[in-house]
Formats: structure tokens, C-alpha cells, sequence
């Protein structure tokens, strides 16, 4: 039995897709048919269910795949035991939100490159509901978000961390020293936003509207980097997880308000596929996140 066979048959069982894994693999899609056609020869047993352009593990196929799971990831142990660091390489590809690439990777990636150079690693944002199906489809092979607890069966779970989340001003702001800021005051300021999707916005935006309020931010940008550069120059308020700005907060730029709106909290979590075959890269990458940002 053939350990690449195994791999793509694996990563069938992930995308549900033989002509996007063979493109993935770099293999064509006749090798990827002929490998799964090799493993169904040696085990006696269909595989796969092929209906139209959708395909679907067969009972004898979700039988082996645990099993397929613990050859690779054994393989993958004994390959980093075996190998040094620096020897790895391959491609990673991380899904997340922007703020998580402004603020939270860096340091990850950068201890990561020192230690395997020659690993490609992309990082892919996008809103949750779209990184979920990223995740789904092996487009990317971890997903790093910010949302409400969120669990499905096909995950694994490695991190579940608690984020405040608050509206942020320059400490020079008239509003910097006042305490319970009425929501009304509070929205008569030019409001810097991320856009309409990402999670803490959604949860602002629904608490404001169970009092019967409605947000209408002066700008709606992406980058929380940019908004930052705005509220440093006192130019508004934001809403804001603290790991975004926790740097301006300790140096005394910039002040969480006091407001009258309830705390909120958000939570970020790490996941990755169950049927995710964890490559040396992976395993190394998930190892060094958890280490960065638990701290």
C-alpha cells in the first residue's frame, strides 16, 4: 500500500472533488483515478460513490479513513523526528481575518521562517461564513477566526480564548475622561468601522438595534491598521477587539471609552479538519501559534 495513495485518497475524502485534488496534488486526473483505483484493488472495497459530479465516501471508504488518518500523521511524526526543521517544505495556507494579520501573525510567521525557511506560507482573509467553506473545500489547511463559540463534528478545536471587545478613542479625545457615555453622544462621532460581516461589528450592530438604534459609520474600511491611524489623530472612534490596539492602550495614545453599552466578548478560536492529513509544517505552525498567543 502506497503512502501517496493514501494521501489522495484522503484528500478526496476532504474536498469531495477528484479533478480539484489532482489539481491540488499536482497530479493529473486520470493518476489521482488510478491511484484510487490501486487502493481499491489491494483492499477489496469500493471507496468512493461517484453520483453525477458529487462524490461521497462509501461505508467501506469512512471505515478506512480513520485508519488512512493515523498512517499519515504517524508518518508525519516520524518525519519530524527524522528531519531537520529547516529541511521542511512544502506550502501552508492559514484562513483568518485581517485584524489576526495585522496584529496577531506576525510574530508567528516570523519565529515559523527562522525555523523552516523553505516552507510558502499564504494567508487568505475573507468573512467567517466564507472561511468556514475555505475550510470545507482544503483550500486552506487552518483556520484562525473571531466569532461566538462555534463547534461542527468535522473540526478539531485547538484554542477557544476570550477577546474584549470595546469602542477605542484618542486619549486626547473630549470623550477620553467621561463615564457612562450615552449611546446617543456616542454615535453623534464620526464612527470608523470594519466592514458589515465581521463578527463584532454584526454583534454591535445587533445590540444597538434591540434599543432601537442604528449605525451609520462615517467610514467602513477593512485595515484595522488604517482606522488606528485615524483615532490616533483624534479624528473619531472606532470598535475595536483590544489585541488590536493593546500597544496604544498600554502607552496611554489611545482609551477605551466608558459607554453605556453592554461588554462585549468575542472568541478566538483554531481549527482544523478532522480528515486533515497535518503535515510537518502544519503541525509545527499550530505549535508556535498556540505558543504566541496564549501568552
Amino acid at each position: 500500500m502506497e503512502i501517496r495513495n493514501l494521501i489522495t485518497f484522503v484528500r478526496i475524502a476532504e474536498v469531495k472533488n477528484f479533478s480539484k485534488v489532482a489539481e491540488q496534488l499536482g497530479y493529473s486526473q486520470s493518476a489521482v483515478t488510478m491511484q484510487i483505483k490501486q487502493l481499491e484493488t489491494e483492499l477489496h472495497a469500493q471507496l468512493f460513490e461517484r453520483i453525477g459530479k458529487r462524490v461521497k465516501l462509501t461505508s467501506a471508504g469512512e471505515r478506512l479513513l480513520p485508519h488512512a488518518l493515523d498512517i499519515l500523521n504517524s508518518v508525519t511524526q516520524a518525519k519530524s523526528i527524522a528531519q531537520e526543521p529547516e529541511k521542511i517544505s512544502g506550502k501552508l495556507r492559514i484562513g483568518t481575518c485581517e485584524s489576526y494579520v495585522i496584529s496577531m501573525l506576525p510574530p508567528v510567521i516570523m519565529e515559523f521562517s527562522e525555523i523552516c525557511p523553505s516552507v510558502e506560507i499564504s494567508t487568505h482573509t475573507a468573512l467567517v461564513s466564507d472561511l468556514f467553506n475555505m475550510l470545507r473545500q482544503n483550500d486552506v489547511d487552518i483556520l484562525y477566526f473571531l466569532d461566538e463559540k462555534i463547534y461542527f463534528p468535522e473540526w478539531i478545536k485547538l484554542l477557544e480564548q476570550p477577546e474584549n471587545i470595546f469602542f477605542v478613542a484618542s486619549a486626547d479625545s473630549k470623550l477620553a475622561s467621561q463615564k457612562k457615555i450615552p449611546i446617543e453622544q456616542l454615535l453623534q462621532e464620526p464612527l470608523y468601522l470594519t466592514e458589515r460581516g465581521i463578527s463584532y461589528r454584526y454583534a454591535l450592530e445587533q445590540s444597538l438595534a434591540s434599543k432601537g438604534y442604528e449605525l451609520h459609520p462615517f467610514w467602513e474600511v477593512g485595515n484595522t491598521d488604517v482606522i488606528t491611524q485615524f483615532l490616533l489623530k483624534n479624528k473619531g472612534i472606532s470598535f475595536f477587539p483590544e489585541y488590536v490596539v493593546q500597544d496604544y492602550l498600554k502607552n496611554g495614545q489611545l482609551v477605551i471609552l466608558n459607554t453605556e453599552c453592554p461588554a462585549f466578548i468575542m472568541w478566538s478560536q483554531i481549527v482544523y479538519h478532522r480528515n486533515k492529513y497535518v503535515t510537518p509544517q502544519m503541525n509545527l505552525f499550530l505549535k508556535l501559534m498556540l505558543k504566541h498567543i496564549r501568552k
